[in-house]
């Protein structure tokens, strides 16, 4: 009898011991748990941190306005969606096609043998060159979003591009947006106002190879197009008499059913950065 508060200690103890050791294997389980969690959202944090520059390339109806109340491209407005860390540099130009914008001056007003505008020189624009800067220009982390297919369309050059010449000048861009550790988003052209009775229609044309190269070069697509046609049913543009000057359709497009108001461009804009985030596209973790 002497000898069982001795064992009923030793019990005790070897129970104490256990608990204590299976308590700290439960803290030990839960920091290490923590630390995995809060190592996963660390990059993530510090990544949402990294400034970006989002470069712009495109026509009229991206480019930022000149003096006059209209046109205003939706380029203008995109800085505003997303928050400090992004710096919008809008490089689109009014009456470019995708080869002018690229080789500005040196595309020739005559065609050669396989129907494309001649080039007086491979000289890359100023505009395309100082993109392409390793100091100023696209990296690593940048966005380029590379929106043609109005101006293209010309049968007289030197705004005329073919189909087979526009995806090969595409591709070049995209490609070399890759090669500077930059990601290229593709957008077809966004549409007119044009109406089918009481629907808006499509009017654009290469929307098929903006599709194609983003297919080849595995590079997201905007379908602008698309977008844009939708959003002027949903606002009823249609019918429409031909007063672009007034109402609705005046408030949101210039006077000539192409080029956008102020407000017309903020909706635009707004229409790429909801696809963005529709993608979920990493530059969508910049939006306001």
């Amino acid at each position: 009898m002497k000898n069982v508060p001795n064992a009923r200690v030793l019990i005790t103890a070897v129970l104490l011991l256990a608990l204590s050791s299976l308590g700290l294997s439960t803290a030990s389980a839960a920091g290490d748990a923590a630390a995995r969690c809060s190592g996963s959202a660390a990059p993530a944090a510090r990544a949402a941190a990294q400034p970006v520059t989002v470069w712009l390339a495109g026509d009229s109806t991206v480019a930022n306005p000149g003096s006059a109340r209209c046109p205003v491209g939706w380029g203008s407005q995109f800085d505003a969606l997303f928050n400090a860390d992004v710096t919008v540099r809008n490089q689109a130009v009014g009456g470019r096609s995708i080869q002018t914008w690229m080789y500005e001056g040196n595309v020739s007003g005559t065609k050669g043998s396989d129907g494309e505008c001649r080039l007086t020189s491979n000289a890359y624009s100023s505009r395309w060159q100082s993109m392409l800067n390793a100091s100023t220009g696209m990296k690593a982390g940048d966005y380029l979003f590379i929106q043609f297919g109005i101006n293209d369309s010309s049968s007289t050059c030197p705004r005329h591009v073919g189909p087979a010449r526009y995806r090969q000048l595409m591709t070049t861009m995209v490609q070399a947006a890759l090669a500077r550790g930059a990601h290229p988003v593709l957008l077809t052209p966004v549409a007119a106002i044009t109406c089918s009775g009481s629907t808006a229609t499509k009017n654009r044309g290469f929307v098929n190879e903006t599709f194609a190269v983003g297919s080849a070069t595995r590079a997201p697509v905007v379908d602008l197009h698309a977008l844009s046609v939708s959003l002027y049913n949903s606002l009823r543009f249609c019918p429409h008499n031909g007063d672009y000057g007034s109402g609705p359709v005046g408030a949101f497009f210039c006077n000539d059913h192409t080029h956008f108001e102020t407000y017309g461009a903020q909706r635009i804009a707004g229409l790429v950065a909801g696809d963005v985030r529709r993608q979920n596209l990493p530059l969508a973790a910049y939006l306001r």
